[in-house]
């Protein structure tokens, strides 16, 4: 679920980098994208640290 809205919010990155969009919608874009790899890294952690105990 986490993967393909990363994968969503990417390809609509990288659109609207192609498409030379306005600054501020790239970098809120970017912005979102960061939160939500964070939080698909802070999972994967919590679920190794979960089966290391």
């Amino acid at each position: 679920m986490l993967n393909d809205e990363i994968c969503k919010l990417r390809d609509k990155l990288n659109e609207s980098i192609i498409k030379e969009q306005d600054y501020d919608v790239i970098y809120k874009l970017s912005v979102e994208l960061d939160e939500l790899i964070a939080k698909y890294y802070n999972k994967k952690r919590i679920k190794n640290d979960e089966n290391i105990k």
